[in-house]
């Protein structure tokens, strides 16, 4: 990426620099944080105390696989692509270990580092920007991700990219703005308080100064899946209940499956891809259209999230019913149809999105939409078969305008509090 895209400033999506996303995320939090502002908010535990009220305010860290992807969706976001801005591996590799200890300490709402921030000496710089003491952990997750371009010649990496590891291809009406995509690395901090997500990804970035720079970020809210069955279905800006069929973590064979790689022997067993999409909303022409016309463009309708023609959500979508001789029930091109693991050979993928709002453009109109996250076992059997069937046939695409693209390999989890993101992988080269 050029020096001049890295300098530009971000808003809502816009590409940023380092100073501006520390200045930026700083602001933006405090303004974001919900509920009255108590004393008691800012007294913080002792260190090694972490702050919360029992087990439903944090999320494991170790396991299996990384927390922050079949973990139940949370309600904010925020997500940082990344460039590695140093040719040394020993400095790569001792970030994502550093990250690794600041990001399990953090997420059982501990300072990133002990005495980081209130602690630390006061002619000291902080090691932890502060915005987050005292407040609950809030089921802070935080997931990373490799980049294909992180697989070049800088780091000996190149024999370990895998297979399909390769930049998403261009689909169908695409305008792609090259300075909020890709990436070599990527942060994904999931919390219930906007404060604490920025905060995570905040301070892991500031840890990483000199060693990478932020390529382009995105702040979400409201989250546009379920990846329980303990979660309702949410509404996205359209208005429409979002993601009904979505693959739920209690589904243990189908996210075997869809999700998570099986390649035995490779650093990336047991991890998955994240395939992530800037899409903005035309919500101006959405809103001027009738409701026929909106639920003819889902499949579904608008109250119940009903199947057009059924009464209930989780009814199964009449796919083969027709009305008389005026076409079948669920429209040929609707959203719905064209989704669906039956229209697309079975593929599904494990889909964890968030509403975005920008501000306005030069119209007036609202730069808002959806930040499409989903995580695959395989990008091209599970994400861009379905993609490229969307981008060819479905009537919303009148209505969105995708402009950005990105893929990052997530490793599997962590064993214990010794291990680090990306050791399978640096242990595997040289």
């Amino acid at each position: 990426m050029s020096g001049e895209n890295k300098d530009r400033k971000n808003t809502g999506g816009r590409p940023l620099s380092r100073r501006g996303f520390l200045a930026g995320a700083g602001i933006g939090a405090g303004i974001g944080a919900a509920g009255a502002v108590g004393a008691d908010r800012f007294l913080g535990p002792r260190d090694g105390e972490p702050a919360g009220d029992g087990d439903s305010q944090t999320v494991p860290f170790n396991g299996e696989h990384q927390s922050g992807i079949t973990t139940a969706q949370q309600e904010r976001m925020y997500f940082v692509a990344l460039d590695v801005a140093t040719d040394s591996r020993d400095e790569l590799r001792d970030l994502l270990r550093t990250w690794t200890v600041m990001a399990r300490r953090m997420s059982q709402g501990l300072e990133a580092e002990p005495d980081g921030s209130v602690g630390v000496d006061r002619n000291a710089v902080a090691t932890d920007t502060g915005e987050a003491v005292g407040l609950r952990p809030a089921r802070l997750t935080v997931t990373v991700g490799f980049g294909p371009s992180l697989f070049d010649d800088r780091f000996g990496l190149a024999e370990a990219r895998p297979e399909e590891l390769e930049d998403l291809p261009h689909f169908a009406g695409d305008q792609i703005n090259e300075e909020i995509s890709r990436g070599d690395l990527c942060i994904q901090a999931c919390a219930d308080d906007p404060q604490v997500a920025v905060h995570a990804a905040r301070v892991l970035t500031m840890a990483g100064n000199g060693v990478v720079t932020v390529r382009w970020a995105q702040l979400g809210f409201g989250r546009t899946a379920s990846t329980s069955i303990t979660q309702g279905t949410p509404r996205n800006l359209f208005g429409f209940k979002d993601g009904t069929a979505n693959l739920k973590n209690e589904y243990t064979n189908l996210i075997n499956e869809h999700v998570w790689v099986h390649d035995t022997g490779s650093w990336l067993d047991g991890g998955s891809y994240l395939c992530a999409r800037r899409i903005r909303m035309l919500l101006e022409n959405w809103d001027r259209q009738t409701r026929r016309e909106q639920e003819e463009v889902f499949g579904r309708t608008k109250d119940e999230g009903a199947p057009i023609g059924r009464e209930h959500e989780e009814d199964p979508m009449p796919f083969n019913e027709w009305h008389g001789t005026d076409g079948p029930l669920i429209p040929a091109h609707a959203h719905s149809r064209l989704a669906s693991a039956p229209a697309n050979d079975g593929a599904r993928m494990l889909r964890r999105g968030y509403n975005f709002v920008g501000g306005v453009d030069e119209y007036g109109h609202l730069d808002a939409g959806l930040f499409f996250i989903a995580f695959v076992a395989s990008p091209r059997d599970d994400f861009i078969a379905v993609q490229s069937n969307l981008s060819h046939h479905d009537n919303m695409n009148e209505f969105v305008r995708y402009e950005s693209s990105a893929i990052f390999a997530c490793p599997p989890g962590l064993v214990d509090d010794d291990d680090w993101w990306g050791r399978g992988l640096f242990e595997r080269t040289t």
